[in-house]
């Protein structure tokens, strides 16, 4: 009975996934193997003979690494605005010089390539890195490789993140000021404050004709003249004493300032005919479209005050596109505001809802993408499986939609996905690695170990060296 049931592939595949969840869980001074303890339960399982089937370790391959470029699409290119082309080469840097002591072990003390290139990928902690090398290796060494550089990878980064600080004499505080200082320059923060109007040059002026958004970058949400409270529209005339409340960064209120005339603390109270929500942008027509673009929430007197994207609030402006799980501040009549949030969509339900058909067309695009190879006399070079599913999913990402398709998924979503993929693909190489395990040990011994913490270190030092004396670069960015 024991027999037959390890020899159910299903079986023995949520086995070994359920037993490598409750090691990964287990914390020895809040060091854990999280969801890598199933390739090491698989790698026991592989001993003893029981393999799961390859054809769920590429479905789990396929899942894991489209999922990661669909949700790296955005932010990958954005950054390139930033920070980008210096974290590109950092990047570069830590890999080329990974790989170079990775060939040096290869090389100089007679270490088996395959096993060499899966030690890489476990010393710099790459699952997808694992993922492309038995690709490129078609070897199981490679599996065994990452099982070997994997617990010092971990292990490295946290103790190399903890004393090099002290050994560079790097003041953390000061570094995170300065950080803070940064990331509050690109997404200042969303202030709300209320001005008289007592500048001459607007008084008995059109609030259309002062075009105040696109002048000081923020937002009117609301006037009071007279103790009546509305919202401004084209042709609200503006008198000295009206009060405003402006929504918009430090900056721009400063420029409103200017404009319109000082800070005031009297407040605006909230009309009862008015109400104040957040919507949440889950319809695909107005996905990447711009605030500018859609006619109707002129029509209801609606006006947004706040975008919040990914835990950041941004200032709206008419050119400002609309992402998928967008969540906005709209500001309007109760009687519009039904007919203003279907304009978004506001549809909770869909933020959990997965369509798979955008997710087979990318997958097979990545497939097709990776099969083209350019030929150089006796070379071919392709991208491979893993390299086209990438580079189609990161593309993908970044469009975000096409026609009625979305592209995009929602976090959950993805996260699910992802899980799934990376979880099956574990099970099968692990599997797979195991049956020559020991093998490998009596062979190479404890050395490999050494071997794999050199491929962890080294890396960390060269390019903490040039990110802090010759790029400049924060600490905490790095």
């Amino acid at each position: 009975m024991k027999v037959e049931l390890f020899s159910n592939s299903y079986f023995a595949l949520f086995l070994i996934i359920l037993i490598g969840f409750l090691i990964g869980r287990i914390k020895v001074k809040g060091i854990s193997l999280d969801v890598s303890g199933v390739i090491f339960v698989a790698l026991v399982f592989g001993h003893y003979g029981i393999i799961i089937p390859q054809d769920f370790q590429y479905l789990g391959l396929v899942l894991f690494i489209f999922t990661i470029g669909i949700q790296a699409g955005p932010s990958f290119f954005e950054s390139f605005k930033t920070h980008g082309r210096e974290l590109a080469i950092l990047a570069s840097l830590l890999v080329v010089s990974a790989g170079l002591m990775a060939f040096v072990v290869i090389y100089f003390f007679d270490v088996d390539k395959n096993l060499g290139i899966g030690m890489l990928s476990g010393a710099l902690t790459s699952t997808p890195g694992l993922a492309a090398a038995i690709d490129a290796t078609g070897s199981s060494l490679a599996s065994i490789g990452y099982g070997i550089g994997y617990p010092f990878g971990v292990i490295g980064v946290i103790l190399f993140v903890n004393f090099i600080p002290k050994i560079l004499r790097i003041n953390l505080k000061e570094e995170e000021k300065k950080y803070s200082n940064e990331i509050n320059a690109d997404y200042p923060k969303i202030l709300s404050k209320n001005y008289i109007v007592d500048n001459e040059s607007v008084i008995g002026k059109k609030y259309g004709e002062l075009n105040i958004r696109f002048m000081t970058k923020a937002v009117i949400s609301r006037i009071m003249h007279d103790d009546l409270v509305s919202l401004p529209e084209d042709e609200t005339i503006l008198h000295k004493g009206d009060i405003v409340i402006a929504v918009g960064p430090k900056e721009a209120l400063e420029r409103v300032q200017l404009l319109v005339g000082p800070e005031t603390k009297t407040k605006i109270p909230l009309d009862s005919n008015f109400d104040v929500r957040s919507v949440l942008v889950t319809d695909k027509d107005v996905v990447k479209k711009t605030l500018g673009q859609l006619h109707k929430l002129n029509k209801y007197h609606a006006t947004v005050t706040r975008i919040r994207r990914s835990g950041i609030d941004l200032s709206p402006s008419p050119s400002s596109k609309l992402q998928f799980g967008d969540k906005i501040i709209v500001i309007c009549q109760k009687e519009n505001m039904k007919q203003v949030s279907e304009i978004f969509g506001d549809d909770d339900k869909k933020l959990s809802d997965t369509d798979f058909f955008p997710i087979a067309v990318g997958i097979i695009l990545g497939i097709l993408v990776g099969k083209l190879s350019l030929n150089f006399a006796s070379y071919s070079l392709s991208l491979g499986l893993t390299g086209g599913i990438l580079i189609v999913s990161l593309i993908l990402g970044r469009t975000g939609k096409t026609g009625s398709i979305m592209w995009t998924m929602t976090g959950a979503s993805n996260q699910l996905l992802r899980q799934f993929g990376l979880l099956f693909f574990l099970a099968a190489v692990g599997s797979s690695a195991g049956s020559s395990l020991v093998e490998t040990f009596n062979t190479y011994g404890i050395e490999l170990f050494l071997y794999g913490i050199v491929i962890t270190l080294a890396p960390m030092i060269i390019t903490t060296i040039i990110a802090r004396y010759f790029l400049k670069i924060n600490f905490l960015i790095f």
